[in-house]
C-alpha cells in the first residue's frame, strides 16, 4: 500500500480502518447527534461541573458538543459514548449510557430510538 504525505494529503491512520457494523454505526450517529444538540435524550453533571464559574461551564459544555478525538483507546466500541476533555488544567469525562424506555434499566436496543432514552453525564475525572 502506497501511503501519500505533504501538504494537504492526510496520512490513514488506525482509526481510518476502523469498521464497524450497521448497528454499530447507527448508534454512533444517534450518539453523535445527541452530544452536538443535547435533543434526544437527558443531560446530567455532576456538582464539580455545575459550580463552575458560567464562563468555564459554556466552554466545557461547547467541548462536549464539539468532540471528535475518538479512537481505538477511548472508543473501543465505536460507538461515541465516552470522552475525555482537558479544561484548565482539569480533566473532565463525558459519557453517553442508554436506558430503557421508562428509565428503569438498560436499554434492550440502543439502536432503537424508540426503546431507548440517552443520558449524557458530564463529570470531572476526580468525581469518577
Amino acid at each position: 500500500m502506497c501511503v501519500f504525505q505533504g501538504v494537504g494529503v492526510k496520512v490513514m491512520s488506525h482509526e481510518n480502518k476502523r469498521h464497524f457494523d450497521e448497528k454499530t454505526l447507527k448508534i454512533q450517529v444517534l450518539n453523535d447527534r445527541f452530544r452536538r444538540t443535547f435533543i434526544g435524550g437527558q443531560v446530567f453533571m455532576t456538582s464539580g461541573v455545575s459550580s463552575l464559574p458560567q464562563s468555564e461551564l459554556i466552554t466545557l459544555m461547547n467541548l462536549v458538543r464539539t468532540f471528535n478525538e475518538f479512537n481505538g483507546d477511548n472508543d473501543p466500541y465505536g460507538e461515541h459514548d465516552f470522552g475525555k476533555i482537558d479544561l484548565n488544567g482539569t480533566a473532565y469525562f463525558w459519557k453517553i449510557d442508554y436506558y430503557d424506555a421508562d428509565l428503569l434499566g438498560h436499554s434492550p436496543d440502543p439502536s432503537d430510538e424508540t426503546v431507548t432514552r440517552r443520558v449524557l453525564t458530564v463529570m470531572r475525572a476526580d468525581e469518577y
